[in-house]
């Protein structure tokens, strides 16, 4: 039903600029996934700007087809998708912008449509999971990024972008058990930094255990921790090395390539993916606009694996039907 203008006949530098060159609309009608914004970045401990990610992330969507050859699947031959545009955030009130996302998620779970959502910081990730708790009870987590971010407090506050996942578990939100966290790295307070994580009930590969075990190993243990329960992904941009991913907030070096950023979201085919968020893209810092055209890309592949989904599920039903054809 909704699928990007074709740029072979509209020039991309025509028209509102929206994630793929989609419709802007706000509907839950004859739709596969929504592309939506959370623009809030008044939980950010060092840098910020991160309000301006999703829109500079739009602006550099506009450059992406609908074929995703290494995938080999054109996305809307299985998926209608919109641009669902932003979440209304309040300025420095991060629990009212917790509860503005969870009604206005609400409506787009109940129909069990994809939601595809750019941050703002990382702290928006707590108010996504509520909203997944509310639909399919506590929810799997495989979360990319050189932090935890399962510190108690930054500051005395308890809610930062370094505390979702705390807060998270604390809350019930999340099936911890089967949750994994991948790339931490980069100086630390103490060693706690990382222990905590295990002792909440998190699976932790730090990013030298990724060097040494290798890719396939890491994704061999993503699916056997997650098995087929439903499960939300998060990407912070600063899981990448900031050689290929600079305009973020918190930057570590010592990270992936933006061809294995990508190769780390195709390696999630297969798993029952519900929801995903990018988040800390921040523009001030983007020159060239290189981190814009990662972002944009892992979401493109995030959108893949929602229109690879949809495709086993279709192909699933036709085999049943034929069978059931064949036995009548």
């Amino acid at each position: 039903m909704f699928q990007p203008k074709d740029s072979s006949k509209s020039p991309r530098f025509c028209g509102v600029r929206t994630f793929m060159r989609l419709e802007q609309m706000r509907t839950t009608d004859n739709v596969d996934f929504v592309v939506l914004g959370v623009p809030f970045d008044t939980a950010a401990s060092n840098r910020t700007g991160q309000r301006g990610g999703p829109q500079h992330i739009r602006n550099f969507s506009v450059l992406l087809r609908p074929y995703n050859p290494d995938m080999d699947i054109n996305i809307f031959d299985y998926c209608s998708g919109v641009d669902y545009g932003d979440i209304d955030v309040v300025p420095g009130n991060i629990h009212q912008t917790y509860d503005n996302m969870v009604s206005e998620l609400k409506p787009i779970l109940d129909r069990s449509i994809t939601p595809i959502i750019m941050g703002g910081d990382h702290s928006i990730s707590l108010g996504n999971l509520r909203a997944f708790y509310q639909k399919y009870g506590p929810v799997s987590l495989v979360h990319f990024d050189s932090h935890g971010d399962t510190w108690d407090h930054y500051y005395g506050e308890k809610y930062m972008h370094g505390t979702p996942f705390r807060r998270a578990v604390e809350e019930g939100l999340l099936d911890v058990e089967h949750s994994i966290q991948v790339g931490m790295r980069g100086p630390l307070y103490g060693p706690e930094d990382i222990e905590d994580a295990r002792d909440l009930g998190f699976e932790v590969i730090p990013m030298k255990e990724v060097r040494e075990i290798g890719f396939d190993e890491v994704m061999r243990r993503i699916h056997r921790r997650v098995g087929n329960r439903p499960v939300f992904v998060s990407y912070d941009i600063d899981f990448v090395d900031p050689a290929y991913a600079p305009g973020t907030g918190t930057p570590e070096v010592g990270g992936p390539t933006s061809y294995e950023a990508l190769k780390y979201v195709r390696g999630l085919d297969g798993l029952n993916v519900v929801g995903f968020d990018l988040v800390e893209v921040l523009p001030s810092y983007d020159h060239g606009e290189i981190t814009a055209a990662l972002a944009s890309s892992v979401m493109y592949e995030m959108i893949t694996l929602a229109a690879l989904k949809k495709r086993k599920h279709v192909l699933n039903r036709n085999e049943e039907t034929a069978l059931q054809g064949s036995k009548e």
